[in-house]
């Protein structure tokens, strides 16, 4: 007999304990609330959308709830919705936006200032690149100077030893022709 007492009152003092839940009156609705589990039951007050109540029970279609005010009444339960309200919600969500607002200002001065150099960088690059081709320009153009010297070297090394050679040869088929000079004697002794 004990341990049924004491399995009953557990069980009685767990049911409420349940059945307490936190929920909100839904955000777009103006809810009446009644005297009993049902529309046929007297209105005695109202509820604002958003605002906070304790679900006490179930019946039928409609909920218990207790408001902040302290006051018991029935409502629809299509018109209660459970967690935190987007009302109550609203000034987390304010801060959070403009936490978003500014960290997405810094960001857009961080990508303007990127942007900025990078059309730096890209003027520079263009900068580079043209000094580039006319450096690749320049040494193309002194290769091929070094190419026409090359030749103009040999030609001229050419030109100098047929001179020297030419001159040779003029003169080994002058010397011949040339009148000796007599050798003098001396007879004196």
């Amino acid at each position: 007999m004990k341990k049924l007492l004491s399995l009953s009152l557990l069980l009685a003092l767990s049911v409420p304990l349940q059945a307490q839940e936190t929920a909100h009156i839904a955000d777009d609705v103006y809810v009446f609330t009644h005297g009993g589990p049902g529309n046929q039951y007297r209105i005695n007050g109202r509820v604002n959308s958003g605002e906070p109540v304790t679900v006490l029970s179930r019946q039928n279609q409609y909920i218990q709830i207790r408001t902040e005010s302290g006051r018991t009444s029935w409502v629809p339960a299509e018109f209660v919705a459970t967690g935190e309200s987007k009302l109550s919600q609203l000034p987390e969500l304010e801060e959070a936006l403009e936490s978003s607002q500014t960290r997405i200002a810094s960001q857009d001065q961080e990508i303007a200032r990127l942007n900025d150099q990078l059309a730096a960088v890209s003027g520079n690059n263009a900068e580079y690149i043209d000094q580039v081709e006319g450096l690749q320009q320049q040494i193309r153009q002194l290769e091929s100077e070094i190419a026409n010297m090359d030749q103009s070297n040999l030609i001229r090394w050419l030109t100098h030893g047929g001179l020297v050679a030419l001159g040779g040869v003029l003169l080994g088929l002058l010397v011949p022709y040339m009148p000796k000079r007599r050798k003098r004697r001396d007879d004196w002794f």
